[in-house]
């Protein structure tokens, strides 16, 4: 991008404005970044520890199928599907303008009356299981995004405060260096003009 500078004066004031400009930009970014990295730090915990949880329930879960399976069967398993449906809610939080997902809410039905007795006793814990199953994954789920979501903005910052301060910055510098070099040597030609013009009416008139 060419920088369109003012003629003269103007260009340095408006340079000096802009150079004052991009180090406030700078100075914020790095506030930013620094906090958009400790919330990264955070959430990289998080996602750890809700990772071995639904990993922990995964687990839990299958040997209970496999139990309920050995006891009454895939047709214990097919009686014990509904085809009710989970409410999921996801709730969002604010980080430095950075919106993220912070908690989940899962309300689980429950079986009617009208509900089949279970094949097996297995059956109760099992759904137990997969419920508890259910709710750490969704957990790890929205631990998954924050933390994408959270280092996605944190590069992206880091991104361009590297270009202001690789790029723009130097840029204007030196556009600053040579306009004041400019500026200075006119002011000095104006300065040399004067004194001739002021010597030239101190010398007194020949003949």
């Amino acid at each position: 991008m060419r920088l369109r500078i003012p003629p003269g004066r103007a260009g340095r004031l408006w340079l000096r404005r802009r150079l004052s400009t991009v180090r406030h930009g700078l100075d914020v970014l790095d506030r930013k970044l620094r906090i958009l990295r400790r919330e990264h730090d955070r959430l990289t915990q998080n996602l750890a520890r809700t990772q071995a949880e639904w990993t922990s329930a995964c687990r839990a879960a299958d040997e209970w199928l496999l139990r309920v399976t050995r006891l009454g069967g895939q047709r214990a398993v097919r009686l014990a599907a509904g085809d009710l449906i989970t409410d999921v809610r996801v709730y969002w939080a604010d980080a430095v303008g950075t919106s993220y997902p912070v908690r989940v809410s899962c309300t689980l039905p429950e079986p009617g009356a009208a509900a089949p007795l279970p094949v097996t006793t297995a059956l109760v814990p099992a759904t137990q299981a997969y419920r508890a199953a259910l709710r750490a994954g969704l957990e790890h789920a929205i631990a998954t995004e924050a933390a994408r979501i959270m280092a996605a903005e944190a590069a992206s910052t880091d991104r361009r405060i590297r270009a202001l301060k690789d790029h723009l910055l130097p840029r204007l510098e030196k556009a600053l260096a040579a306009v004041e070099l400019s500026l200075d040597e006119m002011e000095r030609a104006d300065i040399d003009r004067a004194r001739r013009i002021i010597g030239s009416r101190a010398q007194p008139p020949s003949g």
